[in-house]
């Protein structure tokens, strides 16, 4: 069966036919690994620095923060080879048909807020590198590149990835290791002299918050592997590239920042290569350009799944070609224009959304995870994921919006903006604790209201997908072993 490997993509909110899928989960790791290996990740770990922090410190939240939020992400992308869905898709058995809107509504804010400071970045470092201030001109260059790619979709994006890797490390790597060695941190950098919780946790956070940005379309890009892919595996390269790429350039951010307070972080980064070698931080920073287009790519795709999804959710469609194109020429245009009209200090905007964006995300993967892996146990019905009314996970999700609104109203206590900070938290001195406060509450939540589901109703109407469409290798599948059958039969779906 040809596939969309060498044209534009036609899948997007369908079920990927088991005669399209192939790959490696290996592939996992150049595609999460490029998504974070990129200047808006290095900003992400001058946060602390900003608020007072040491670079010991930054280092310590840094990687306590990613490794936390990347074991939710890449437990997320697991998920994506067993079902072949979409990532939002599949939260309809948590939140109903219509009622994941809300969660997609969330995911698109947080994507194209996202994509708004990646090209405010690469915006700053064409101005930089050409000395041409055009700004709102780059912006429309950069937003043509990335949506050229994300319209050839999910095969190319893994191919220019995988590229890109052996880029960055032929760059920030030497830039790095060269960097360790013959730039010398000031005093007092390397110690925990004048700790303080709040900046502490505000970097735990941004970076928790960062890693697991990526959860709720991260099995977008794992759902055409094969149904027989290891989970176990799966879960290894999804989480290795996430960790290894967020945390390696957040502490650079962290690094550069301790050496050149108070500057903006492309200026950290052209001080810091110049002081190895004069003239190279120009070209350092122009290494760094394609990665910054990339990961707007990664985002563009991933957002017009969630459009598409909302509107289905009301309106049923067929998931062609030309809507996921228009789909992605939406979402890109929302970024450009956030962009054109964006004001501010960018750290100070970035790490607020950062953290606004953890308690959002925080009850949603909460909810999922426990649906996959300890309720449903991966197991689902999923020609009924694509029926509008009367199927078996219903219109309106009641069980996961109820835990998902539980999840938000127990963090409120707990939480520490720039806007507000809850009663507990102000107790604690400004200690930020919300996300295990919120992870628990829709957990427990959750798993109470699902005690009274018809699970075997659904496995009735799962056995039958198999037999009618072919479903079998999603129906069946064991979150623990992975395991398809032999004599899996090839089919498909529409919504």
């Amino acid at each position: 069966m040809a596939t969309d490997s060498a044209t534009v993509e036609s899948k997007s909110i369908d079920w990927i036919p088991l005669g399209e899928r192939r790959g490696k989960p290996s592939m996992l790791f150049p595609l999460w690994f490029m998504s974070n290996a990129n200047l808006t990740t290095l900003a992400t770990g001058m946060v602390g620095a900003s608020l007072g922090a040491s670079f010991l410190t930054s280092l310590v939240a840094i990687v306590l923060g990613a490794a936390v939020g990347t074991v939710f992400t890449a437990f997320h992308s697991a998920q994506g080879p067993q079902l072949g869905l979409p990532q939002m898709i599949q939260s309809r058995a948590q939140f109903g048909y219509r009622g994941v809107v809300v969660i997609c509504a969330v995911v698109i804010f947080s994507i194209v807020g996202f994509n708004i400071f990646n090209q405010i970045l690469a915006g700053d470092v064409l101005t930089m590198t050409t000395g041409v201030d055009a700004r709102n001109l780059w912006f429309v260059i950069i937003t043509a590149l990335a949506l050229a790619l994300a319209i050839y979709g999910y095969h190319w994006i893994h191919r220019v990835q995988n590229w890109l890797t052996w880029l960055f490390l032929a760059t920030f790597g030497v830039f790095t290791v060269v960097a360790l060695v013959t730039l010398h941190l000031p005093h007092g950098q390397f110690g925990f002299a004048g700790f303080s919780w709040p900046a502490f946790l505000v970097q735990f956070a941004a970076a928790a918050a960062y890693a697991l940005g990526w959860a709720p379309y991260v099995s977008d890009y794992s759902r055409y592997l094969p149904p027989q892919t290891s989970p176990g595996k799966a879960l290894f390269y999804t989480y290795g590239g996430v960790f290894v790429g967020s945390s390696w350039l957040m502490i650079l951010g962290a690094f550069v920042a301790a050496l050149f307070a108070d500057v903006s972080p492309l200026e950290a980064v052209r001080q810091a290569a110049d002081g190895i070698l004069p003239g190279a931080g120009l070209w350092l920073l122009v290494a760094a350009l394609p990665g910054l287009v990339t990961v707007i790519t990664v985002n563009i795709y991933a957002s017009s799944i969630e459009l598409i999804t909302i509107i289905d959710s009301f309106r049923a469609v067929s998931p062609t070609r030309r809507l996921r194109v228009g789909a992605c020429v939406v979402i890109g245009l929302a970024g450009l224009l956030g962009a054109v009209l964006s004001t501010g200090e960018f750290l100070d905007n970035f790490g607020s959304f950062l953290v606004i964006l953890l308690y959002l995300l925080v009850p949603w993967t909460s909810v999922n995870l426990v649906d996959y892996y300890f309720v449903r146990r991966g197991r689902y019905a999923i020609g009924e994921i694509f029926v509008p009314r009367g199927g078996v996970y219903g219109t309106w999700g009641w069980r996961g919006l109820a835990a998902y609104a539980i999840g938000i109203i127990a963090m409120i206590p707990f939480v520490v903006t720039v806007w507000y900070t809850g009663p507990v938290a102000n107790a604690l001195g400004g200690v930020d604790v919300a996300l295990f406060v919120g992870l628990f509450a829709s957990a427990v939540a959750y798993l109470l209201m699902a005690r009274s589901l018809d699970l075997a109703a659904e496995q009735a109407k799962a056995q039958s997908d198999a037999r009618e469409h072919g479903f079998e290798a999603v129906s069946f599948a064991s979150p623990r072993t992975g395991a398809g059958t032999a004599s899996l039969t090839d089919g498909g779906q529409s919504s």
